[in-house]
């Protein structure tokens, strides 16, 4: 694991570097995200075990406020209550070839995570393989198993439920695409790859969500927010850009108050405030207990934070805090589409 794990210190260093050398300049602006505190009493919810492979990648949250997350290189499935139990619900296999070959990266590694209304979770494998890359289901009380074969020199990794249509869509963040697929499972299509979505160096689109018509991205080199309405049949429309200068951009939800979102930029080590004119605002920071977040999820007023350590390599940990008056509800939730 420690060598897993310096791989992939490495692998992210290339990125964080940029972003935390972009952040500074962005920072000394006047436009730049000033801390600003829309957010109330952070604390840090559970700790958890970097040895063990315990880097939070993704979150979903189930209706009592439990998060369901990735372990990326545990290469787990687990939920951890709001006073910071934690329950593994799945391991995937390992590869034979321990995931040497997984792009980007190096090492195999759970992503995107979703959960249904019934309790069923989906989630992204990146193994390097074809024998275990792709997305992959767990329904209440059951075992994994892969539903929907994708790429083995790609990354899939961020990952959004559109319920009402029974389709899930998938980001692979180093062939720059965007691919769907049923939630029954079959082959994926590929939805979009607009240019917008390439990477230019190390991970191109990343986080997703549907909002208001459209699918948003990020692209984390970019440090970008992506804006791609749905058009006649569920096609993609024109991209538009709607928010720049966010080096390291990870996954990010929707505040409930129009286009407003939080998001995790993961080398600068903040979470920010990004207002529907593309303007943002730090409202958190590493002085919270932030290392390296990589996906942020809102419910009823609360904000769920995870740190991976990926690059720090200490105290990989989910963050609650209050936001007070500002949102009733909202986040990674099916509920939130077109």
């Amino acid at each position: 694991m420690r060598n897993k794990l310096a791989v992939l210190a490495c692998a992210v260093t290339l990125a964080a570097t940029t972003a935390v050398t972009a952040f500074t300049e962005i920072s000394a602006t006047a436009a730049g995200p000033a801390v600003t505190r829309p957010v109330a009493t952070p604390r840090i919810a559970a700790h958890f075990d970097l040895a063990r492979g315990q880097m939070p990648e993704n979150i979903a949250l189930e209706p009592d406020g439990t998060a369901d997350v990735t372990f990326a290189a545990a290469r787990q499935v687990a939920a951890v209550s709001p006073a910071g139990a934690i329950r593994v619900l799945a391991t995937v296999p390992a590869p034979a070839d321990g995931g040497v070959h997984t792009p980007a990266l190096g090492f195999a590694l759970t992503t995107g995570i979703v959960r249904a209304h019934d309790g069923t979770l989906y989630f992204l494998y990146a193994s390097g393989t074809p024998d275990l890359t792709g997305v992959w289901r767990l329904r209440p009380g059951g075992t994994p198993h892969r539903i929907a074969a994708l790429r083995a020199d790609g990354l899939p990794n961020g990952l959004v439920l559109d319920e009402r249509h029974h389709r899930l869509y998938a980001a692979d963040s180093v062939r720059g695409e965007i691919l769907t697929v049923p939630t029954t499972g079959g082959d994926p299509t590929t939805w979009s790859a607009a240019p917008e979505l390439a990477a230019t160096g190390f991970l191109g689109v990343n986080g997703l969500k549907i909002h208001r018509g459209a699918l948003w991205a990020t692209n984390l080199d970019r440090g970008t927010v992506l804006r791609i309405p749905f058009g006649p049949g569920g096609r993609p429309g024109p991209v538009r850009t709607t928010a720049t200068g966010l080096t390291g951009i990870d996954d990010f939800a929707f505040t409930g108050r129009g286009d407003e979102i939080l998001a995790a930029l993961d080398g600068p080590g903040t979470v920010v405030r990004i207002r529907r004119d593309g303007t943002s605002s730090t409202v958190l920071t590493a002085a919270d207990g932030l290392q390296n977040p990589t996906s942020v999820a809102l419910r009823r007023g609360t904000l769920y934070v995870l740190s991976a350590a990926y690059t720090t390599a200490t105290d990989p940990n989910l963050l609650l805090a209050p936001v007070p008056g500002r949102v009733a509800g909202a986040g990674n939730t099916p509920g939130d589409h077109r």
